[in-house]
Parts: structure tokens; C-alpha cells; sequence
């Protein structure tokens, strides 16, 4: 029998390091779908970081630009959106998708064009979600891209979805713990609560992870009636 997921909350809240993650599943009355996305980080680079939203536009900035080491594979647009298509990642891969989409493209055709991050030894997995909304219905992806265990190849696994839990989210992490290096996600996504309203799932989450390593965490409310978006941040840092 497959963990509750407030049991899979439990073992998150237990996991010093699960790395960036993102989380995609309906309220508990079925009327907005959430799309969240967190971030952690070790190093100061990494944890030199805030969200910021313009609208249903989520992305990183530096806290403290006069810090910034470098910035390549910290500062990315997270969420982007159009009409009828929501889009979350944890890179630039987000504008790749973006950009498919808006020239006629498909979700995972855009995602062959990328594979993991260059980050050795590391070789951090990408992992992207988008969902469809057209009327009540919802298809919902989930993608990792991560490095084969045997060559420099890339494994490319894509999880669809055509029905979304109430109260639950289907999640992804880029890494199963900490380690040196660290080790990639394995297996299937696994479900976390998405209780109440997103405030409320916003704190939920972010008070299971690790209080030494999160950065910042958002939850986009999306209402399943006409699109509109709304996103709550919190951020562990302030802009200077």
C-alpha cells in the first residue's frame, strides 16, 4: 500500500536535503489547480536567491547582486504561462517550453532539446511540469531529465496525467537526500497534501523542508473556471 501523503510529508519534513522540487495537484473542492515550486541550496551561490512574481511570471533573483558568483544555473524563469497552458521548472528550460508552445510545438518535443544540468559531479536532474486546461479538463506532465548512470547520456521520464487528486499534489525533487554527490530522484512522483487555502499549503510545505537549506517556495493558484493566476512566495532571504 502506497504512503498517504501526509506520510510522504513526514518522510520530507525528515530529508535534510531533497533539493528543488515542484508540486502540481488540485485543491481540496477541485477549483484551482496548484502549481508549487521550492528551492534549496549548500553553497552561498545558491542561497544568494529570492522569488519574485510579475503576474503569473515566477523567477529567481539574487538577494544581493554584488554577491552573485554565478549566475547561469540560479537565475531562471520558474513559472511561465499562456493562454491555457501552465508552465513550472526548476531552469531556463522554462522558456524553452515557452517558446515551443508559441511556435506550435509540444511539451515534450521541447524538453528533447535539453538534458540534465552541467553541474558535475552532481549533474543536477531538470524537472518541468506543465498542465493543459481546457474546460474541465486538465492533462498534466511531469519530466526529469537526468544523467544515465552508465554514460554521459541523458534518461528522459515523462509522467502524463488526465485526473488530479483533491487535496494532493503529484511531486518531483531533484535529488533523493544529501550526499556527495548528490543523488538523483528515482522512481515515480509521489503525492503531498495540498490542504486548505494557498497560503495555507504554502506553509505547510515549506515548514517541512529543511529550515538550514530552503531558499524560497511558491504556490500558483490557478482557477479552473477562467485562468487567472494568483501566486504566494516565501522567501528566507530579502532583496537588498
Amino acid at each position: 500500500m502506497s504512503p498517504t501523503p501526509h506520510e510522504n510529508l513526514k518522510t520530507l519534513k525528515s530529508n535534510h536535503y531533497p533539493g528543488r522540487g515542484i508540486c502540481v495537484g488540485l485543491d481540496e473542492g477541485s477549483r484551482r489547480l496548484f502549481q508549487v515550486y521550492w528551492i534549496m541550496g549548500r553553497s552561498a551561490n545558491s542561497r544568494n536567491r529570492v522569488f519574485t512574481a510579475d503576474g503569473g511570471h515566477l523567477r529567481t533573483e539574487p538577494a544581493d547582486v554584488s554577491k552573485v558568483d554565478d549566475p547561469s544555473l540560479i537565475i531562471y524563469s520558474a513559472m511561465r504561462e499562456m493562454e491555457g497552458a501552465y508552465i513550472v521548472s526548476n531552469g531556463d528550460q522554462t522558456d524553452t517550453v515557452y517558446e515551443a508552445l508559441s511556435d506550435g510545438s509540444t511539451f515534450v518535443q521541447a524538453l528533447e532539446t535539453r538534458q540534465y544540468e552541467p553541474d558535475a559531479p552532481n549533474f543536477t536532474p531538470r524537472i518541468s511540469s506543465m498542465s493543459l486546461i481546457d474546460g474541465e479538463h486538465i492533462c498534466t506532465y511531469l519530466s526529469i531529465l537526468k544523467k544515465s548512470p552508465f554514460s554521459d547520456g541523458c534518461c528522459r521520464e515523462t509522467f502524463q496525467y488526465e485526473t488530479l487528486p483533491a487535496g494532493a499534489g503529484y511531486t518531483v525533487t531533484t535529488y533523493v537526500s544529501d550526499g556527495t554527490p548528490l543523488p538523483s530522484f528515482q522512481g515515480e512522483p509521489y503525492l503531498l497534501p495540498l490542504d486548505g487555502s494557498p497560503q495555507r499549503a504554502a506553509r505547510a510545505l515549506w515548514d517541512s523542508l529543511d529550515s538550514e537549506n530552503r531558499i524560497s517556495l511558491a504556490v500558483k493558484a490557478i482557477d479552473l473556471e477562467d485562468g487567472t493566476s494568483s501566486v504566494e512566495i516565501i522567501n528566507a532571504y530579502q532583496k537588498v
